[in-house]
């Protein structure tokens, strides 16, 4: 990349190309950055693109309909943000929209089937975390609260289900508690309700949307510092976690990439040091099998599923120092 980033986000956008947003700076500590660039994976190379009007790391970045790209919230490093902003990529640069009724990060942003925006929980200005949720309406250019969750979350993962309702599980509680609980989000009801609890409380986990319509919970870690290897399903049709095969290496802060086959490539993350390794998630057998590593240990990266099939993997912390450097999965 042009820039070394960390806790960035990236986007496919509808020509192919990633868009890659903000994040920590190449020390790995904040001042958060502004700055953003784009990958063309048709020249192999990456390109600075317009700069946001705030720096932000803890953001979220949802493509809209239209091709723009939301980027709400975040930490500037001084405070948390509740302005939001828009990138044009045929125009190549970011403008205001409306902001949010509340100032977060950490938060989660999930596109609806009616292309509104759920924003979710989070942390506010004063270190509180928050239950409150809002829509963002690209048609109006603002935001509206919608109410709260069934529990304060930040840290925690959001998955657009095949129903269209949204499965938001896990993170901190206010207390900095882990949480086991999960929720789902109606949007023709406009409301949260409390589902099943995975078997143990974990942060740093992912959250797939499989073929079947089941959603795969990966890793992660507790409040003891144990990072897991075990994984569990969520069945929608039953509400309810079950466990499904553990993964060949504990780790948490990974990606998790859904493949063409079906199959999804989790990489990267770790516990105590960020690790290289990958493998693949097989919903047929259940079980997790090791493939071929990453050219450089990464947790707090970004992955993507290119055009092509292939999963490009961007940036993130390899336990000295902040990367610049990508790969290509195939």
């Amino acid at each position: 990349m042009t820039v070394a980033r960390d806790a960035h986000t990236s986007t496919l956008l509808p020509s192919g190309k990633v868009l890659i947003v903000g994040g920590e700076n190449a020390t790995g500590h904040i001042p958060a950055l502004a700055s953003a660039e784009s990958y063309d994976p048709a020249a192999g190379t990456f390109a600075a693109t317009g700069s946001m009007s705030a720096a932000r790391v803890g953001h979220t970045a949802t493509l809209l309909i239209s091709g723009k790209v939301l980027i709400a919230g975040g930490s500037d490093g001084n405070g948390v943000l509740a302005s939001a902003e828009l990138y044009d990529p045929a125009a190549g640069t970011f403008a205001a929209t409306g902001s949010m009724t509340v100032a977060r990060c950490i938060h989660t942003a999930t596109s609806l089937g009616s292309g509104k925006v759920l924003i979710a929980g989070g942390s506010d200005n004063n270190g509180g975390v928050l239950a409150s949720a809002e829509l963002y309406d690209p048609a109006a250019g603002t935001f509206t609260a919608i109410g709260n969750m069934t529990t304060v979350r930040n840290g925690h993962t959001s998955t657009l289900l095949g129903s269209g309702k949204v499965l938001i599980a896990s993170g901190f509680d206010s207390s900095g508690g882990f949480l086991a609980s999960a929720e789902v989000y109606d949007p023709a009801a406009g409301t949260f309700a409390a589902t099943g609890s995975m078997s143990g409380a974990r942060v740093g986990h992912t959250g797939t949307l499989l073929v079947d319509g089941k959603v795969l919970a990966a890793g992660g870690s507790d409040s003891s510092g144990k990072v897991y290897a075990s994984a569990e399903l969520y069945d929608p049709a039953t509400g309810k976690f079950t466990a499904t095969g553990s993964m060949t290496t504990a780790r948490d802060a990974h990606t998790a990439t859904l493949l063409g086959s079906g199959k999804v490539l989790i990489a990267g993350g770790g516990g105590d040091t960020a690790v290289a390794s990958a493998e693949l998630y097989d919903p047929a057998a259940g079980t997790f099998t090791a493939t071929g590593s990453m050219t450089w240990a990464r947790e707090g990266h970004s992955a993507i599923l290119l055009p092509s099939g292939m999963a490009f993997m961007v940036g993130g912390w390899n336990g000295h120092a902040t990367l610049a450097s990508a790969e290509l999965y195939q």
